[in-house]
């Protein structure tokens, strides 16, 4: 499973980081979690604004940061 997490480097974009890296060690998911703050990559997945969640090339939510639950409902919804 890839994860991207699409951010400028924000206090928000680190905040989904955060979460994202504790659901997958909490629940012990195989996942390489990749940091992407290039904007010419954001375009491609139709990005304005950030952060954006990004799993298995599907975007799952952008602008928000959502809760551990929330993101491991994402996680799921790919495995």
């Amino acid at each position: 499973m890839i994860i991207k997490i699409l951010g400028s480097g924000c206090s928000r974009c680190d905040k989904l980081f955060k979460k994202v890296s504790a659901v997958v060690t909490e629940h012990q998911i195989k996942a390489d979690i990749i940091k992407i703050s290039d904007i010419k990559e954001y375009v491609k997945y139709g990005i304005m604004l950030s952060p954006a969640l990004v799993i298995n090339e599907n975007l799952k939510c952008s602008i928000n940061v959502p809760s551990e639950k929330q993101i491991l409902k994402f996680i799921s919804e790919e495995l």
